[in-house]
C-alpha cells in the first residue's frame, strides 16, 4: 500500500542508489569520453571492489581499511589492465574493444567464483552506522544515510580532481580533443592509464561501501551495469556533471516504480533512456567530443 512514510522511505532510497549510480557511472563515463573505450568490465570491477573488501575486512575487522583496501586493489587492476591490454586496443575497432572488455568482465567474475565460490557475502557496516535513525518524519536504516554522505564526499573529491587539478584538464581536454593533447608533448598513454585506474577506483570503491546494503555475489555487478550505461546515456558520454544527474534520475526512477510495482522499475528506466536519445541525443548533459 502506498502511503505518505513509504514514498518518502522510497524517495531516499532512490537518492542513495541515485548517488551510487553516478559514482559508477563517473568512472565509466571519464574512461569513455577521454579513452573511448566502452569498458563492459566495469560491472565486474565494481565486484572486484566488494570482495577485496570483504577480505580486508576479514583480516583486519576494520570497515575503513576494507574501503581503502578495496578502492586501492581495484585501482590496480585497472592500470594493469590497460597496461597489458587495453593499450592494444585503443586503434582496433571499437567491437574489438568490446569484446576485450566484455570477455575481461568473464574472466574476473570467473576467478572470483573459483576462489571464493558462489555464495554470497556479507560485510557489516561500521559500528557508528549500524541500526536504525529516527528522523522524525520516518525510521531509516543509519547506514544508508551514511552512505549517502560517503558518496556525496567521493564525487565532490572527484570533481575536485577533474575540475581544479592540471590532470583533470588534461582529462577534460582529453574528452574534447585526445589529437590536440598529444601534439601538445603530453604522453597521452601515461594519461590513459591513470584515467582507467581512477575509473576502476571509482568502480571497487562503490562495490565496497556498497557491501553492508546488498550481499556480494559474483553477478552482482551484471544488473550494475546495465543501470551504468542507462545513467551514462540519460547524463551524457564524457560529462561527469551529467554522470551525476543522470544517476540521481536513474535512482529516483527505479526506487518510486519499484514501490508500484518492482517488475516495471526497469521498463520505466529504459523509457527514460528512449525519450532522452530521441529529443537529445547527447544526452542531458553531454559532451560534443563524443558523440
Amino acid at each position: 500500500m502506498i502511503n505518505w512514510a513509504n514514498f518518502i522511505s522510497q524517495l531516499f532510497n532512490g537518492l542513495v542508489l541515485g548517488a551510487l549510480l553516478a559514482l559508477i557511472s563517473s568512472g565509466l563515463t571519464i574512461i569513455y569520453g577521454t579513452l573511448g573505450v566502452l569498458n563492459l568490465a566495469h560491472g565486474a570491477m565494481f565486484m572486484l571492489g566488494g570482495y577485496a573488501g570483504w577480505v580486508a575486512y576479514t583480516h583486519s575487522g576494520s570497515f575503513i581499511i576494507a574501503v581503502i583496501a578495496g578502492s586501492l586493489f581495484v585501482m590496480l587492476v585497472g592500470v594493469v589492465t590497460e597496461r597489458l591490454i587495453m593499450r592494444h586496443f585503443y586503434s582496433r575497432p571499437p567491437e574489438d574493444q568490446l569484446l576485450v572488455t566484455f570477455g575481461l568482465g568473464i574472466v574476473f567474475v570467473e576467478a572470483v567464483r573459483f576462489f571464493f565460490g558462489s555464495l554470497s557475502e556479507t560485510l557489516p557496516p561500521p559500528a557508528p552506522l549500524a541500526g536504525i535513525t529516527n528522523l522524525g518524519f520516518m525510521i531509516y536504516p543509519t547506514y544508508r544515510l551514511g552512505l549517502l554522505g560517503i558518496i556525496t564526499v567521493a564525487l565532490l573529491l572527484l570533481y575536485f580532481v577533474l575540475y581544479r587539478t592540471r590532470l583533470g584538464m588534461i582529462v577534460r581536454a582529453g574528452i574534447e580533443d585526445s589529437v590536440m593533447v598529444s601534439s601538445l608533448g603530453i604522453n597521452v598513454y601515461k594519461v590513459f592509464m591513470l584515467v582507467f585506474g581512477i575509473g576502476a577506483m571509482a568502480a571497487g570503491f562503490s562495490g565496497v561501501v556498497n557491501a553492508p546494503v546488498v550481499s556480494i555475489a559474483p553477478d552482482v555487478g551484471e544488473a550494475i551495469l546495465v543501470q551504468t550505461f542507462v545513467v551514462v546515456v540519460i547524463g551524457g558520454v564524457g560529462s561527469f556533471p551529467g554522470a551525476v544527474l543522470g544517476g540521481l534520475i536513474a535512482g529516483e526512477i527505479i526506487s518510486l516504480t519499484s514501490m508500484v510495482n518492482p517488475a516495471y522499475s526497469y521498463v520505466m528506466l529504459f523509457i527514460a533512456m528512449t525519450l532522452v536519445l530521441v529529443f537529445r541525443p547527447r544526452g542531458l548533459l553531454g559532451a560534443a567530443g563524443r558523440e
